[in-house]
């Protein structure tokens, strides 16, 4: 009995060994890695969107650091031109008082006491004394001023070192981000361009009934119920013709107009044409006065997404216009379309 079953084993371990020698034994089949599955069209839109996003926000790090080191060259530029007055001023000072130390020197040559006895006219003798005096006070404000204007230009070397070294900071933030945008917008691109011409275009019916079922989404909710419809102010009303304006423009990251925007730049823009500078980014333009959603009225910024990297102005009717990404252009859009953050208002 226990012979058999020894048998037994060493067949079936002949046997197992027998398998695994076998030429392609198991190697791809049980434990051949699963093919692939292609994406859908809806995921490539998403991860088309993911991709624009981020580069969106990259794009947003790179116009901050741009204003920011924008601010900084008119500082350095600033400081050059008060160095410059400062030397101007130092010179003229040294002129006078080298001037006033010669008269004094002239004028008093002997001490007062001797230049009294010596006098034929003590009346003379005194008045000139006083203008003496005075003239000593005017040399010594003169070089109280002088020492002044030489500290003053100690201090503003001390700026100017400060100021480069931000500006140097933020160049090299500059060229990270816009490295960041660039890496993201082409992988965007390369995703697109795999696509056939009929995918290309049902891409944009689904990005279309993606905004179109987040505008209903959101009027579902209730978000503008009670809006008071309140008309645009006279400001507002340039802003808002100035963005429509622009309406088939491309989005170009970075741009200002006047032939491409992106989406800070088309509302930044909008509001400089309507005479009121606003933030350069819409991180930034976060900043201004919050209105509730309700209260909206035409020029008032709607900030989009919790990093608040995308921003467009509403027009009314629950509407508004934007810089949408590369690849599209200016347009409008239902103004829930997208998740809102807050909405602003440049002229509270």
């Amino acid at each position: 009995m226990r012979k058999r079953r020894r048998g037994s084993i060493a067949l079936t371990l002949l046997c197992a060994m027998a398998l695994l020698s076998a030429p392609g034994a198991l190697a791809g089949t049980a434990f051949a890695a699963p093919e692939p599955q292609p994406k859908s069209l809806e995921q490539v839109r998403k991860d088309i969107e993911g991709l624009y996003r981020e580069a969106g926000t990259a794009t947003d790090a790179f116009n901050l650091a741009e204003s920011e080191a924008k601010a900084q060259s008119d500082k350095i530029v600033e400081i050059a031109n008060l160095v410059l007055a400062g030397q101007n001023r130092i010179t003229a000072l040294k002129t006078r008082a080298g001037a006033a130390a010669r008269a004094q020197y002239r004028a008093g040559g002997l001490p007062p006491g001797v230049r009294l006895a010596l006098s034929d006219d003590p009346t003379q003798f005194l008045d000139g004394h006083d203008r003496l005096r005075q003239g000593e006070k005017a040399t010594s404000d003169l070089i109280s001023e002088l020492n002044r204007t030489q500290t003053d230009l100690e201090q503003y070397a001390k700026d100017a070192s400060t100021h480069w070294e931000t500006l140097e900071a933020n160049r090299v933030k500059q060229e990270a981000a816009k490295k960041q945008v660039e890496d993201k917008i082409k992988a965007a691109e390369d995703l697109e361009s795999k696509l056939e011409a009929e995918q290309k275009a049902r891409l944009l019916q689904l990005e279309a009934e993606a905004q179109s079922k987040a505008q209903t989404d959101w009027l579902s909710t209730g978000a503008m119920t009670g809006s008071t419809g309140a008309p645009a102010t006279d400001a507002g009303k340039r802003a808002v013709q100035f963005a429509t304006a622009q309406i088939g423009k491309p989005y170009v990251w970075g741009a200002e107009g006047p032939g491409s925007y992106d989406c800070s730049g088309l509302t930044s823009q909008a509001w400089l044409a309507a005479g009121k500078r606003i933030p350069r980014t819409s991180q930034e333009q976060l900043r201004l006065p919050k209105v509730a959603i309700k209260d909206m009225r035409p020029g008032d910024l709607i900030i989009y997404f919790d990093d608040a990297t995308h921003v467009g102005m509403y027009v009314g009717g629950g509407a508004m216009v934007h810089a949408p990404r590369p690849g599209r252009n200016v347009t409008m859009a239902g103004a829930g379309s997208m998740p809102i953050k807050a909405v602003v208002r440049p002229d509270a």
